[in-house]
């Protein structure tokens, strides 16, 4: 079920069917970019749109509790609606917001946030703050990863992303949100296409100052990542720890980063390719207060809070999209730390799994939304969690 609506109290589908035109006038835009029309109270999800705009449309699918449309014209424009950098808008699936203005796409996504956090996680909207922008809306990724697919009739392979509705891949000569060096990379892989068995290309720029493997995650934006930084630094600054612990720590990119505001730290993943150059990078800036630990954090949080007593500890976790695994939000809520930094780029799953904390002992202070994903429906969300006696 999608996030705009719910199993509870939905009207009657009305006499819709698949391949119906109907005009419709959008009142919201639902997380995931979509906008929301209603035919009787009856939620219609229509792409590439934006509220206030009456829009006539074609119905592609039908549910019991809603229905999706592709819009067909526009009728009556919003003041917000600006013309796409990308001539594939509209049909590549990379993007949803270039017809929206860069500040009304950071309004849209600030209530998105709030209305999640409301709605999903039960918390007080008041307590997501205003969101951070990007400096730079486009050419910013450092990361993608390009689809190849030979086009039976042309008889040549193309490089892109999933057109928005199929499984077809959309041949592109550059991405505009994409730095420029990755387009110059997607050209490279043009001239000298890999191996037929290789169906996806990841192109990517390492970061000058950190040692990483090639595969290994790290931020995709460069330009947004001081203001990251300083975020998940208040929050450690304001709760006044002496210790921390960089659950899933990667190569260590967080705790590397505030090693300066505690007495000590430990990094931990169970992945040798991130720990190896953690401990390198660790080594390259000189702290004497901290280590890396290869293993799962589960296994080691006993031990290390024998080292570093809980009412003095932060954990700091920053999991995939999917959010924290139950048998992560157990282990934290038997470690009790004084604070819980929870970084995430899926403010959906993020104020699930609060939800579940705050119901274990747990005080939501703060969130703080970034848009480290501009033109896109992605947004990247710091929550500072205390524990409710501290």
């Amino acid at each position: 079920m999608d996030d705009a609506i719910s199993q509870a109290d939905v009207p009657a589908a009305p006499a819709l069917n698949v391949g119906d035109r109907i005009e419709l006038t959008i009142d919201d835009m639902a997380f995931g970019g979509e906008g929301v029309g209603r035919i009787d109270g009856f939620v219609v999800f229509v792409p590439f749109v934006i509220s206030g705009e009456t829009v006539f449309v074609e119905i592609t699918e039908k549910k019991k509790a809603f229905a999706r449309a592709k819009p067909l014209q526009v009728l009556e424009a919003s003041a917000d609606r600006v013309e796409p950098r990308c001539e594939h808008f509209g049909t590549c699936g990379g993007c949803q917001y270039q017809h929206i203005d860069y500040d009304t796409q950071q309004t849209i996504k600030e209530s998105q946030v709030r209305d999640l956090f409301e709605r999903i996680g039960g918390f007080d909207s008041t307590v997501v703050g205003n969101l951070v922008p990007c400096p730079e809306p486009y050419n910013y990724r450092n990361r993608i990863m390009v689809r190849r697919q030979w086009n039976k009739i042309e008889q040549r392979p193309v490089y892109g992303f999933l057109h928005w509705d199929s499984r077809l891949v959309i041949d592109l000569q550059n991405c505009h949100i994409a730095e420029s060096a990755l387009n110059d990379q997607l050209q490279e892989v043009r001239k000298n296409p890999p191996p037929r068995n290789m169906q996806k290309v990841v192109l990517r720029m390492m970061p000058d100052d950190w040692e990483m493997h090639r595969d290994s995650f790290f931020q995709n934006n460069f330009h947004l990542l001081p203001e990251l930084v300083e975020s998940v630094r208040q929050c450690l600054q304001d709760a006044g720890s002496k210790y921390l612990v960089d659950a899933y720590c990667g190569i260590g990119f967080f705790s590397l980063s505030l090693a300066d505001l505690v007495e000590g730290f430990v990094g931990i993943d169970i992945d040798k390719q991130c720990i190896l150059p953690a401990r390198r990078n660790l080594e390259q800036r000189g702290h004497t207060n901290g280590e890396f630990l290869l293993g799962k954090t589960e296994e080691h949080m006993d031990e290390l809070l024998e080292r570093f007593p809980a009412d003095d500890t932060t954990i700091i976790l920053d999991p995939p999209r999917k959010g924290c695994h139950q048998e992560g939000l157990d282990m934290l809520v038997k470690a009790s730390p004084r604070q819980v930094i929870y970084v995430s780029c899926h403010p959906a799953t993020l104020a699930r799994d609060l939800k579940w904390l705050c119901e274990n002992g747990y005080t939501l202070k703060s969130v703080t939304p970034l848009d480290m994903f501009p033109q896109t429906q992605h947004v990247e969300c710091v929550a500072d969690l205390r524990r409710a006696d501290s």
